[in-house]
This record gives C-alpha cells, structure tokens and sequence, in this order.
C-alpha cells in the first residue's frame, strides 16, 4: 500500500492552470502599433507603480493581433526586474497566442534599452522562434514615454 502511494505521488504532475474565457471578437482590442501598446497599458496597469518598482508583463496576442490577455511575469525594484521566460511561453501556449509583446518599465524615468533589456529580449525571441510565436515588441515605459523596440528597429 506504501509502495502504491508513493508511486502515485511520484507519477502526479502539477501544471500551470488559466481560467480564460475570451472576450467576443468584436470586443477585443487589436494592436496595430507601438502607440496602440502604450495606451493599451496605461488602461489596464496600476500606474502608481511604474516609479516605483520594475515590473515585467506580456501581452499575449492571436493571429488577428487582438490581445487574448496581459500578465505580470515578475515584480522587482528599482534597479530590474527577474524575468521567468518559462511562464511567458506556458502562458502563450495555454492560451494560443500566437505572437506577444513583452513590456517593462524603467523607474529611473530613462527610456533606454540597457544591456540587460537587450539581452532578455534576444533570449526571448529565440525561445519565442522555437515555439513559432512572434515576438512583435519590446516596450519600455515611463510614467510619461513609452520606447518601442520595434520603432527603434532592434527587434
């Protein structure tokens, strides 16, 4: 009977579960553009903490580009932000997504790209490549600006 148990235990894999029921398709909000983004996320954020603390979030989109959902990847300082590449892609996957947009803010109030957005954003892409989803942007936001790193074509 011991035996049996821990088999079973062993044998149970836990996974990422998402309750999502989508809006109708006349009711989702379609990005076009890198403005589009940028007044997506001053709608929906809590934009009290973008001077504050470094937060990652990812929109995930259909074919259509229409967002299926935003989520909140990590929470950090105010100095950066840990972000866990595997949640962004379990969430995309579960939700069918097939392109997404990644975004931070920068509590500094400076709207450039460091070394490190540079590299998470690469890693990302290639992950995303992997999987055929495209990675469309990389937005950066203060509490006034946004920087696209699409627009700035290092994407």
């Amino acid at each position: 009977m011991k035996k049996e148990m821990i088999k079973n235990n062993v044998t149970k894999i836990h996974e990422v579960g998402i309750v999502y029921k989508r809006k109708l398709f006349d009711e989702m909000i379609t990005i076009k553009s890198s403005r589009d983004i940028d007044t997506f996320l001053r709608k929906t954020i809590d934009l009290e903490i973008v001077d504050l603390k470094e937060v990652f979030w990812v929109i995930l989109l259909n074919n259509s580009h229409k967002i299926l959902g935003l989520s909140e990847i990590g929470v950090g300082d105010a100095k950066g932000v840990i972000v866990n590449t595997i949640e962004i892609f379990q969430l995309a996957i579960k939700t069918n997504a097939t392109s997404i947009v990644i975004c931070h803010n920068h509590p500094s109030g400076k709207l450039v790209a460091s070394r490190q957005d540079k590299s998470i954003t690469q890693k990302i892409k290639q992950a995303a490549e992997l999987f055929s989803i495209k990675l469309l942007d990389h937005i950066i936001i203060t509490s006034e600006h946004y920087y696209s790193f699409s627009d700035d074509m290092i994407l």
